[in-house]
C-alpha cells in the first residue's frame, strides 16, 4: 500500500481536503482516459447521475494485467488490476464532470473478477479498486458494492469496474 496511509486516515477524518487535493496528495496523475473498446459511450449523465461503463485495468488501449485471478493471477495483482480500472473511471468522470470535486458521493461499485470456478476472494480482489475511491473520496462516499466471478471479460483482463456517481453543483 502507499506509505502516505496515515497521512490519508488524518485527511478522511478531517474531511478537509477535496477529492482533486486527494489526488495530488496521492501522487496519482490521471491518465487520458481510455476510449471505448466498441459502439458505446464511455460516460452518460442523466439529471444528477453519471453511469460509467465497464471500465478495465488499461493503458491506452492495451491490457496490462491479464488472466484469471486464482489461475495465472493471484489475489494481490487482482487488487492492482482494479486499482487501475478505478484510476481509468477516475479519469473518465473527470473528463465528463470537469472536475471530481463534483462528485457528491459514489452511489454503487460494481466489480466483476475473471476467476476459476472454486475462487472465493472476489471481495479481497475489488478492495483494490474500493479502496483507491476512498482514498480520493472519503469514507463518506463509500458506495454500495457488487462483486461477482465471472468466466471471462474483455481483452482477457482479470477485473472489470461500473460506477454510477451522484453529482452535485460543486
Amino acid at each position: 500500500m502507499n506509505p502516505k496511509a496515515g497521512e490519508r486516515m488524518a485527511r478522511e477524518d478531517s474531511g478537509q481536503s477535496s477529492a482533486e487535493q486527494r489526488l495530488k496528495e496521492l501522487g496519482i496523475t490521471l491518465p487520458t482516459p481510455p476510449q471505448p473498446f466498441g459502439v458505446y459511450q464511455e460516460a452518460v449523465r442523466t439529471g444528477n447521475l453519471l453511469f460509467l461503463t465497464g471500465m478495465m485495468p488499461t493503458e491506452g488501449r492495451t491490457a496490462k494485467f491479464i488472466g484469471r485471478v486464482g489461475a495465472e493471477l493471484d489475489v494481490e495483482a487482482g487488487s492492482k488490476a482494479a486499482g487501475l480500472a478505478a484510476i481509468n473511471a477516475l479519469a473518465v468522470a473527470r473528463e465528463h464532470l470537469g472536475s471530481l470535486d463534483k462528485v457528491a458521493r459514489i452511489v454503487r461499485l460494481g466489480v466483476m473478477v475473471a476467476t476459476v470456478g472454486d475462487f472465493r476472494e472476489q471481495p479481497k480482489v475489488a478492495d483494490g479498486a474500493s479502496q483507491l475511491l476512498q482514498d480520493v473520496f472519503g469514507k463518506d462516499k463509500n458506495p454500495c458494492r457488487l462483486v461477482y466471478g465471472v468466466a471471462s471479460l474483455p481483452l482477457g483482463v482479470p477485473v472489470e469496474l461500473e460506477l454510477i456517481f451522484e453529482v452535485g453543483d460543486e
